[in-house]
């Protein structure tokens, strides 16, 4: 017997990184089909290291409630609610499997991973006040959105953000909405609960492997090629390979060699946040506070001021500042953006640098930032911040799908997060970045339908089981809202205001 036939092993599902994707859809599948062999390949030592890890990501639970570039003013004046209904319902998703999750003892102590947190935008100038004001009577008319207030009166704001309005020179009108049903997600924390709960359910986990290939094989399965730390090489084969690895999706889907592989490209974007570490300034904020991103800045770079909760602890964090990184991951090479262009993307790939040059020109110039400028745009924020009291820290790599559209046509970069998969569904990626990890349930969920249409009658019952609201459209059915709102807030501990104001730790 060949070297290669003693180092093969077979399995039903690969799932291709540890992050919260891979974590979500195996937990899934595991409910679904109890006895199928699930094997698991992660390069990094331990998951939810890179986009999951809780350190490298906004974890605001992405609901739109405060996310103003999910409203967009039209032509009319009017304001176009559609994608904000649409994240926060997939946002609604998670939060069912996640209470299902608890309420079966399946994950404990939710508390390490969600925490309630007031979800507020705050802009300025008479123009953003004006869309602010006009968001916020289309938002709060809407049953996902009730409980969301409007002030632009300084003395009320000071109320609700006082670290934000101590010493601020008000000159202009200023405006916030304040919603307090918002969450803080420690996703990495969510991550590596879920996989401890996989190894509980004999989910074969391989930190320290690294997939170099994967194929076809003659008789329809695919084959990867793994590397671990010591160099040994493995295959394994699959009915179904999930490739959930982030930044590193992309390379691994042009491996697979599929057609809708073909004339996609990734635009790598890094990022910057400041880390406060003065006990007292952290004390003085409670809320995740979003403001307007910068004309020609991505979306992603929404500048926003959160509290966060990060090992039982109150943390603040200001950014994010977008850069630019030619590498895929955090712990890729500098090579991955030069080695992911193909004959089939090229041109795909030119129309899109042609095309951005203005976000190229703004990436070049928030690389070049000091430190000093950083905190003056803190200071936009937090007049009063003082550059020893903060901290700089790398965020995650977040890797922008470009494809050819009928809207945007040659190289339009997206901003979102984007399935691909093989037409007999044997295969499936996630590419892209926000709202990614907040609407993680309701991705995997797509990925189940589109690469397991055949199962998906048998599987229904049992889905609605995990997700009550299943083929419902929530904003259609305010009542079935309320309930389900209701249900997973008592589950999660969402009721209570477990931090004070003052307070540095749990109670």
């Amino acid at each position: 017997m060949s070297n290669r036939e003693n180092n093969k092993t077979n399995t039903d599902v690969i799932l291709i990184g540890a992050g919260i994707m891979s974590a979500t859809l195996g937990t899934l599948l595991k409910e679904l089909v109890p006895d199928w062999k699930i094997t698991v390949f992660e390069k990094l030592d331990k998951a939810g290291e890179e986009s999951s890890n809780e350190w490298n990501n906004a974890g605001t639970g992405h609901s739109a409630l405060c996310e103003l570039n999910y409203t967009v003013e039209k032509a009319d004046g009017s304001i176009d609610i559609s994608k904000a209904v649409k994240i926060n319902e997939q946002f609604q998703v998670s939060r069912q499997f996640w209470s299902y999750l608890v309420n079966r003892n399946l994950i404990r102590n939710p508390q390490d991973f969600i925490m309630p947190l007031p979800h507020m935008s705050l802009v300025q100038g008479e123009t953003n006040v004006a869309f602010l004001k006009k968001r916020f009577k289309a938002l709060s008319d809407h049953p996902l959105f009730q409980g969301m207030e409007f002030s632009d009166d300084p003395i009320k704001l000071k109320e609700w953000i006082p670290l934000i309005m101590q010493d601020r020179k008000v000159s202009g009108p200023i405006a916030a909405t304040k919603i307090d049903s918002g969450t803080d997600v420690n996703f990495g924390a969510l991550t590596r609960m879920l996989f401890d709960h996989l190894k509980n359910k004999n989910v074969d986990v391989n930190y320290k492997h690294k997939v170099d290939n994967i194929k076809r094989t003659s008789d329809g399965l695919w084959e990867v090629k793994v590397r671990n730390d010591k160099g040994e090489i493995e295959y394994c084969t699959a009915k179904f390979i999930f490739i959930g690895g982030g930044g590193g999706s992309l390379p691994l889907l042009q491996k697979t060699g599929i057609p809708e592989s073909k004339h996609i490209g990734g635009f790598p974007v890094s990022g910057l946040f400041l880390v406060c570490n003065n006990p007292e300034v952290v004390a003085q904020h409670h809320a995740k506070v979003y403001g307007k991103a910068a004309v020609g800045a991505p979306p992603m770079s929404v500048p926003h001021l959160d509290t966060r909760f990060i090992n039982n602890k109150k943390t603040l964090l200001f950014g994010p500042f977008a850069g630019f990184s030619p590498k895929f991951l955090k712990t890729g090479s500098n090579l991955d953006l030069l080695a992911s262009v193909k004959p089939n993307n090229v041109l795909t790939m030119l129309a899109a640098g042609a095309k951005n040059i203005p976000l190229t020109k703004y990436l070049i110039q928030q690389v070049l930032l000091s430190k000093e400028k950083r905190i003056k745009e803190l200071q936009e924020f937090v007049p009063n911040a003082k550059s020893e009291d903060w901290d700089i820290v790398v965020a995650g790599q977040r890797v922008q799908v470009i494809k050819d559209t009928a809207e945007g046509g040659k190289g339009t970069l997206q901003f979102g997060t984007e399935v691909v998969s093989a037409a007999d569904g044997s295969i499936a990626a996630l590419l892209g970045a926000s709202p990614g990890a907040s609407t993680a349930v309701h991705v995997m969920l797509e990925v189940i339908k589109k690469c397991f249409p055949e199962r998906l009658k048998a599987w229904e019952p049992k889905i609605k089981e995990m997700i009550p609201s299943y083929g419902v459209a929530l904003a259609e059915n305010p009542e079935l809202f309320q309930k389900i709102h209701t249900s997973t807030a008592e589950t999660l501990g969402l009721n209570g205001k477990r931090f004070g104001h003052r307070n540095q730790s749990i109670s």
